[in-house]
């Protein structure tokens, strides 16, 4: 599992960022991705990146800003071109569908694959066997959302050599072994599933949080997880302005990802006032001295996501 940044900057495109979407590959677990948010000129970020639409599964949007939405109908148009035939379900908050329906209409685009476009308002919004995924209420100008996404931790590997000293060769019993069942072989050796199976595979959290204010709606979401995703438009000499625009610096960034216990956080949704990398170097720094293993993100770079081990605890 990896992220991948299309687009690191706030309000509107620069010659240097364009605006937010950000890609979670999941790449053992599905073969798929996930985006989240869909700014303007997205899909031509995709032409750039090792992406296919047609492997795009699942889009959520945080809320309906130009900088996160108007590039939306682009893609979906462009997804059908390209050859994907398989569903897509986008969510978003109230007023997506809407959104849509003029935009596709309007503009007669035929999409040739089940679109389905699923409107929340927080909660509980997708589950399966592998992942689940949670929104909540920011604080913005418009309700905006942020996604927490829980990978279900994974039954433990069968030790195979441990096995084999026992005489037991893969077949039947091994099925049963990994269902957790006792077995006995042939020799009548009693085997205990306990014994023979791997600790399960902590799955992994990555929080992505949609524009906000420093609000108690972001502590949930992040709680405990392996890595966030967090807007800091501004470095914290302009956190009179951030409030007044309903947006958060990059200390404060860092004061949630440490109260909220996450193992890493990267920045992400800058100002354009900020024209490179080096000039976010500030952000980082104000960020690093609360909560140390913060990153700057950064379109076209790839970002794993860690499994929190004893060897990698709480912000090492």
């Amino acid at each position: 599992m990896e992220v991948y940044f299309l687009g690191t900057n706030a309000g509107v495109p620069t010659l240097q960022r364009n605006v937010t979407s950000v890609a979670l590959r999941l790449l053992e677990e599905r073969r798929t991705f996930w985006m989240f948010d869909c700014g303007e000129g997205t899909q031509h970020q995709v032409l750039r990146s090792p992406l296919r639409l047609g492997k795009l599964e699942k889009l959520f949007i945080t809320h309906l800003h130009g900088d996160h939405l108007f590039g939306l109908p682009g893609l979906l148009s462009s997804r059908g071109y390209q050859g994907g035939t398989s569903p897509l379900t986008v969510y978003g908050p109230p007023g997506l569908k809407a959104y849509l329906d003029i935009s596709l209409s309007a503009s007669q685009s035929r999409i040739p694959y089940k679109l389905e476009v699923i409107e929340h308002t927080g909660g509980l919004i997708f589950e399966d066997d592998t992942f689940k995924v949670e929104a909540g209420l920011l604080e913005h100008r418009i309700d905006s959302y942020g996604y927490r996404v829980t990978e279900k931790d994974s039954p433990g590997n069968i030790n195979a050599e441990l096995l084999k000293s026992y005489g037991l060769k893969p077949g039947p019993l091994y099925g049963k072994l990994k269902k957790g069942e006792d077995v006995t072989t042939e020799d009548g050796v009693l085997i205990r599933a306990a014994d023979v199976i791997n600790a399960p595979k902590r799955g992994r959290i990555v929080t992505i949080l949609g524009d906000t204010r420093p609000c108690q709606g972001s502590l949930p979401l992040a709680q405990d997880a392996d890595l966030i995703i967090h807007e800091a438009t501004f470095a914290h000499d302009l956190a009179d302005m951030a409030y007044q625009y309903h947006h958060s610096t990059a200390r404060q960034a860092a004061e949630l990802a440490r109260d909220a216990g996450g193992r890493e956080l990267l920045l992400t949704h800058f100002s354009s006032r900020y024209n490179s990398q080096e000039e976010l170097i500030p952000l980082l720094d104000e960020a690093q001295e609360i909560f140390p293993a913060t990153l700057l993100a950064e379109e076209f770079c790839t970002f794993p996501v860690l499994r929190r081990t004893p060897g990698n605890a709480i912000g090492n």
